[in-house]
């Protein structure tokens, strides 16, 4: 599926993921994304909590992964909380 663009939701094999890869890579068969966990343990800044289809969701943002592009399923988007998920990302790649 190569029409994911930043902050999109996707299912992966059952799983909501958020894709955080910056639009201005060349493609590629994968891409970056963030899962999306109810009850995940949530730490101040590193896992904010994100609305999504009507439910409170947590960005497990330590378990960033990349998957293949061909196993997501688009479900939506939660590019009004992209402050919130950059800030996350900065967290876990700077500690700031």
């Amino acid at each position: 599926m190569d029409d994911l663009t930043r902050f999109d939701v996707a299912e992966y094999n059952g799983i909501s993921m958020v894709v955080v890869e910056s639009g201005f890579l060349p493609p590629d068969p994968s891409v970056v994304v963030i899962p999306l966990l109810s009850g995940y343990p949530a730490v101040q800044h590193l896992n904010p909590e994100l609305l999504h289809d009507g439910k409170r969701l947590i960005l497990a943002t330590r378990l960033i992964a990349a998957v293949r592009r061909s196993g997501l399923r688009r479900t939506g988007s939660v590019a009004g909380q992209g402050d919130l998920i950059t800030r996350a990302v900065d967290v876990l790649m700077a500690g700031v």
